[in-house]
Formats: C-alpha cells, structure tokens, sequence
C-alpha cells in the first residue's frame, strides 16, 4: 500500500504533468486522479481542495526553480551572477508557462508561502553582494524589487506573446536597464577585498556617490567587529540607511 507522502508526490506529480501538457483546465479531480491511479477522495484528503492541489504544484514548480537557482556557483562579479540570475528565472518561464502562471499570474495580496519567501531571500542574497563590494546606488530591498518586478513583468509578457513573434532580446535590454538603474560601475578598489573606492562618482549620476558608500557600508555593519554598544550600531545603520535612501534626482521632479 502506497504511503501518504507517495501518495502526495504522485498526485502532484500527475497534476504537473497535465498543467504542463494542457493548461491548467486541464488539472480537474477526475482527470488527475484517474492520472495519479487514486480515487478522487485522496485528492481532498491529502489537499483540501483542488486549489490546496494547485498551490502544491506551485510550490513544486518553484522548488524546482530555486534547486536550479540555488545551485549556480556564484563569482567574482556580483553583477553578472545576478545577470545569471535573471536570465535564470526568465528561461524558466518561458519554458514552463504554465508553472509560471500558476506561481506568479494571480497574486494574492499579503501571500506569501515558504518557496517564494526562499526566492525572496536568495535574490536579496544577490543584490546584498553588490552593495558589499560598493557598486549598489539605491538601498537592497529597493534594488531587490525593482529587479523583481521588472523580470517578472518581461517574463509575463513574453509568455503572452505569439511564439512566432517573441522577442527575446526584451529580457536583455530590459535587465541592463535595470541594472544600469541600480548598479555603477566597477572603480579600481572595488571588489570583495578591495573596498570602496575613493574616485569620484560613476554610474548614473555622480550625486549618488554617497548613496553608493552608504549602502556598502551599511551591507556590512552586522559583520563589523568594531566595538559598537547596541544603541551605536542602531542609531549608525538609521543614519545610513537614510543617506543610501536620499536620491538627488527625485527632488526634481
């Protein structure tokens, strides 16, 4: 007799499979459970509701995606990991429309399972490694949902386009204008071991130099073995925190 647990993955697994091959009109309770060979009781059983089903598959799919994610050796250049990241989470898209759909075509407002905190945190995980090597111009949570927003948006518009008349480069020319928009560019002295240079401003607007230092500084406070009371090292990252937030050119608009 099959376990409860075999029972789940074969299910879900049965469920994916017609997602992907059929859409999600597809994945009803007597086509899955004649798929996954379990009467359709099991179904409710072991999820609720279909849609219990389909937000275990969900979370299936972005399993799947942070295994592939996750397991990218990361490099000297923080920008381009992220660059990998992006592309990444594109193609993963593109190949698995469905799956994507599922995950990211209908949000809930205030929802947020276990697998989408965990892709959250692997691309704060990113974009904090630029800061520390100095070369993030707008705060991580920020550069965070920027990159977020603009590849899912790219993402979602390509699986909606005709096939026949996709156009691939979007995701590129999309991704270095986000990256433009958050990152500088590389000074001699920076790096992981290099700190943050002492030149002049670079990347988009030499006035956001500061902003730039700021955040570098700030990525690594917690790590900082200086000898900080609570109170210093709170009221030190409050003051950093609002210069790497104050950006010159919103005031002129």
């Amino acid at each position: 007799m099959a376990s409860r647990s075999d029972n789940r993955q074969k299910v879900i697994q049965a469920a994916a499979d017609l997602l992907r091959n059929h859409g999600r009109t597809a994945v009803t309770t007597r086509a899955v459970s004649t798929a996954a060979e379990v009467q359709p009781p099991t179904i409710y059983r072991l999820f609720g509701d279909m849609n219990g089903l389909l937000d275990a598959v969900a979370a299936d799919g972005f399993t799947r995606y942070l295994a592939r994610k996750t397991a990218q050796t990361a490099s000297s250049d923080p920008v381009e990991d992220l660059r990998n990241g992006w592309n990444l989470h594109v193609g993963f898209g593109v190949e698995n429309p469905a799956h994507y759909l599922l995950m990211y075509g209908d949000p809930v407002p205030g929802r947020s399972g276990e697998t989408t905190r965990e892709a959250r945190r692997v691309l704060l995980t990113l974009v904090h490694r630029i800061a520390e090597a100095g070369r993030l111009v707008v705060g991580v949570e920020q550069a965070a949902d920027m990159v977020h927003a603009a590849g899912m948006g790219v993402t979602l518009s390509l699986i909606r386009a005709d096939p026949d008349r996709r156009d691939l480069s979007l995701s590129a020319r999309t991704r270095e204008a986000v990256i433009a928009a958050i990152t500088s560019a590389p000074d001699a002295g920076d790096g992981p071991d290099g700190g943050v240079a002492a030149g002049p401003g670079s990347g988009p607007g030499g006035d956001r130099e500061p902003a730039r230092r700021a955040i570098a500084l700030r990525s690594v406070l917690d790590r900082s073995e200086a000898e900080f009371s609570d109170g210093e090292r709170i009221l030190l990252g409050e003051l950093l925190t609002r210069l790497a937030d104050t950006d010159p050119r919103a005031h002129g608009l």
